[in-house]
Order: structure tokens, then sequence, then C-alpha cells
């Protein structure tokens, strides 16, 4: 599949180590960064999203969001690095009827609010089921700061970049979805967070005062990608946390 992001806001935190790895399905682990887990919530329009090798005209747009955690695993060729996708969101229809049947990637129907200008941009969403809600606003910025886990913004870049392969949880919860997004044109600018809020992250029972901290935002905008499925990744349900 090919499609445009038109623009894809990453909202993280910085989170305790024993808080993530009890999110996150073995056989994988949090992948850590000066000691944290790196969790957020990705917020994404697509433009143009169709087969590959059709026109962008007859491409579809849509809001979407995931709420993921940076990762790594073991596998056949040595460490790969990750994200586990605990839930994905859509205001298409069509993503929630055709995820996870005609392409990786399961979700859960939703309504967007999105206002934007060339400096600030609003996005909230609420999912249909009322069990999830998220409202984000930022501002573009000049320089990237106030980050506990990256140094500046190359660094930031990077570790995003290398965590193209997303592998989301399925309703079965026996395998993890895997799709992975390529392109040559990847850019991010810093953004500064005036406000977030998060049902997921602002969750005390899950997430204890101190272990889930805003660190930073990251935007991509009108950046043409490709999305390649990847082979499912299958749970060991036998040491999946008693907690989940």
């Amino acid at each position: 599949m090919s499609s445009v992001v038109e623009r894809r806001l990453l909202v993280n935190y910085r989170v305790a180590p024993e808080a993530a790895a009890s999110l996150v399905p073995p056989p994988m682990r949090p992948q850590l960064v000066g000691g944290w887990a790196v969790a957020g919530i990705c917020l994404i329009r697509l433009g143009q999203f169709r087969p590959s090798g059709l026109p962008g005209w007859v491409g579809l747009r849509s809001e979407n969001a995931a709420h993921r955690i940076a990762v790594e695993w073991d596998g056949p060729q040595g460490r790969s690095t990750g994200v586990y996708i605990s839930r994905r969101d859509s205001g298409s229809v069509i993503n929630v009827l055709a995820g996870g049947r005609l392409f990786p990637g399961e979700h859960s129907l939703a309504r967007f609010d999105v206002r934007e200008t060339t400096q600030d941009l609003h996005v909230a969403f609420a999912s249909h089921d009322q069990t999830l809600s998220v409202s984000v606003n930022v501002r573009t910025a000049e320089r990237f700061q106030g980050s506990e886990l990256f140094a500046d913004l190359e660094q930031a870049s990077d570790f995003f970049r290398h965590g193209s392969a997303g592998f989301s949880a399925t309703r079965g919860g026996q395998c993890l979805d895997g799709l992975e997004l390529q392109t040559n044109s990847w850019h991010v600018e810093p953004v500064e967070v005036q406000s977030v809020r998060s049902t997921v992250f602002d969750d005390r029972d899950r997430f204890p005062p101190g272990t889930a901290v805003l660190d930073c935002a990251l935007l991509m905008r009108q950046v043409p990608v490709s999305w390649r499925p990847l082979p499912s990744l299958r749970v060991d349900v036998d040491s999946v946390p008693a907690s989940r």
C-alpha cells in the first residue's frame, strides 16, 4: 500500500521500565533509552491511501491514531527493534472494516476533531466505544528542547526512524499484525506541547504518578510513504504477565 503522510504527530512519554513491561507481550520487551522506556501516541492523517501502482487520486484520506511502546525482541537474525501497538483507532469506517482483513492492523472506530494552521495544531479523538479519548495541542518550534530522552532532534529522529516496524494487538490475542513504514523522505520537525490529555497515560492505575512523564513531540508533514506487511509475530501466551 502507498500513501502520503499529510500529518504525523508523535507525542512521546518516558515511562518506567516496569510499567511498560507489564503492557508488552512476550517475546517483546521495552526498548530503553537512558533507563526509560519510550511510549506515546501517534496521530496520523493519511492521504492517497491505495494499493501501490494505482494513481494517488483514487486513494482514501483518513484520521488515525495508535498507542505504542518502543520494543525490542530476539529473532532469527538477532535483536530487532520496532513498536508494539496496543490499539489503533480510525475515523474511517473503511479502515475499521478492512484493517486486519485486507491489510494488517485491526482498528477501532473513533471520532476525530482536528484544527490546524501553519503554526498551531489541535488533534483530539474519542473512541466510539467510549473507552478512550485524547486531546493534544502543539505549536511549531524553532528548536528541539526539554527532552530527557534525546539530546537533540537528530537523535530523536533517528530513534523513531529505526522503529518503523509496528506490531499491533489483535482481538484473538495469539499473534501480532506486522506493518512497516518505508520512505526515502523521512523528515521530522520539533513542536512545543501546549497541552495533552490522554485517558491512557493519565490513568493512575496503569501508570502510577511519576511512571509516565511527557517528554517531547515531533511532527512530520507531507511525506510519501509505502506500507509493507510483515509476517505476524506469535505471542508467547504462557509468559504474558497475570496483570494483562
